[in-house]
């Protein structure tokens, strides 16, 4: 079977690397794909981007099965246009997506279903936004309402932070139209898990714990990113909390969307803060969801996977996914990304990328993930923000940390940067 992956950063790579996995896998185009994809054996980066343009490449290249990754072309409604035209394909919709797509519509959604959320206001008046900011007060937490390619998010620590974020925002369009509305929302405290599942409207299937380092810098410094690194499973992610975050936020969600005459069939990323206190009744709150699987968190999920996705992907399409069972490697994975300099403001691009040769793996212990990365006249260059996730396995914590670092130090380009303490919160625990 042909296969067409849609999207081109570090999660459609590992994505494209599990699908060939499977036997009944003969191809997989990626639209557009990176520098990763354009070096795979039975891969092929195709320019395509519109929902229109992708319609007519899975037409014409007889693409059996679609799997979109990011969420731009989910919230342009790549599905919609898909399943117009009779052509299976595995995301939300563009009205489920508006779980990611809009912060406003998931806070409504959350408040109407109960599910644990922060409290918060919505603006699009700057002076309305101040004022509530010196009404409540630091730490509090500023998001674009729209997509911001996970630069939408400000943790303020102070009323002034609070306000240049807003006048960022609002005032002075930073983001264009995804900030032209804001959500203002409680700070709340703890420890951030990734829960993500699959979901076929109806039957939900959980994919392994994972846990992601938003921050820039060691220590969890520094500004907002898309993600530095991730590891997997999260030990915060006990059995207990598991059930109780799959029956107080993830079954409400996909039951919540049918009631609301939306049925929700793809990925569903639920960022959970898991409060102080014992598993049975420490506090837990949904800080955001996104409708497609997180990046970084992709890499070491997709590491440890060790059942046939394609099977998980026609089940979801199908209907059927209560009938899959998902195996998964014991061992830890853990990914570090690798960015440019400047990331996350403007970033430097065009550096030729060294050492990805010396570290390859042929068991797949060890292996790069591509994201901001481009082939140009045989050399891999970098192209973007994020570049690289170096993920490894290994039989513990400590051990996959050792192995990817060890791996990263064999690679350079011009003004890297990343963090040197990913998984720092599991190996203190």
């Amino acid at each position: 079977m042909k296969l067409l992956v849609i999207g081109s950063g570090g999660r459609e790579h590992a994505l494209t690397w599990r699908l060939l996995k499977s036997p009944r896998v003969s191809h997989v185009l990626v639209a557009p794909g990176n520098g990763g994809t354009a070096t795979m054996d039975n891969v092929t980066n195709v320019d395509a981007h519109t929902p229109q343009e992708l319609v007519e490449l899975a037409r014409r290249e007889n693409v059996g099965l679609t799997v979109v990754g990011p969420e731009a072309p989910l919230a342009a409604g790549v599905v919609d246009a898909f399943e117009a035209a009779g052509l299976p394909i595995f995301g939300p919709t563009r009205a489920a997506a508006q779980l990611e797509s809009s912060k406003d519509f998931a806070k409504q959604f959350m408040l109407r279903h109960g599910i644990p959320t922060a409290a918060y206001e919505t603006f699009t008046d700057p002076v309305k936004a101040h004022a509530y900011i010196d009404e409540q007060g630091a730490p509090i937490v500023i998001k674009a309402d729209g997509l911001a390619a996970g630069k939408g998010v400000v943790v303020a620590t102070t009323v002034q932070e609070a306000h240049d974020a807003v006048q960022a925002m609002l005032g002075d369009s930073s983001l264009g139209q995804a900030g032209a509305r804001v959500v203002i929302e409680a700070c709340l405290t703890g420890e951030e898990a990734s829960f993500i599942v699959m979901a076929d409207g109806k039957h939900i299937l959980p994919l392994a714990s994972s846990q992601d380092h938003k921050r820039l810098l060691d220590g969890d410094q520094g500004p907002n990113t898309g993600g530095m690194g991730a590891y997997s499973p999260a030990p915060v992610v006990s059995p207990v909390l598991h059930e109780r975050i799959m029956k107080e936020v993830i079954e409400p969600t996909i039951a919540g969307m049918a009631a609301d005459g939306i049925s929700y069939r793809g990925f569903l990323y639920a960022g959970v803060m898991i409060g102080d206190g014992d598993d049975e009744t420490r506090p837990i709150g949904v800080l955001e969801f996104n409708c497609r699987m997180g990046d970084p968190e992709t890499q070491p999920i997709m590491m440890r996977l060790q059942s046939d996705l394609l099977d998980a992907v026609q089940a979801a399409v199908a209907g059927t996914l209560d009938q899959i069972s998902l195996q998964w490697d014991p061992r830890t994975a853990l990914g570090v990304v690798m960015a440019s300099a400047g990331y996350p403001g403007k970033v430097r691009t065009g550096d030729v990328i060294h050492g990805l040769r010396e570290v390859m793996d042929a068991r797949d212990e060890m292996v790069v993930f591509h994201a901001g990365t481009a082939l140009v006249d045989g050399n891999v260059q970098t192209s973007s923000g994020r570049v690289l996730c170096v993920t490894a396995l290994g039989d513990s914590v400590q051990a996959a940390r050792e192995r990817a670092y060890t791996a990263l130090e064999r690679i350079s380009f011009e003004g890297a940067q990343y963090r040197k303490d990913i998984a720092w919160r599991a190996i203190k625990r």
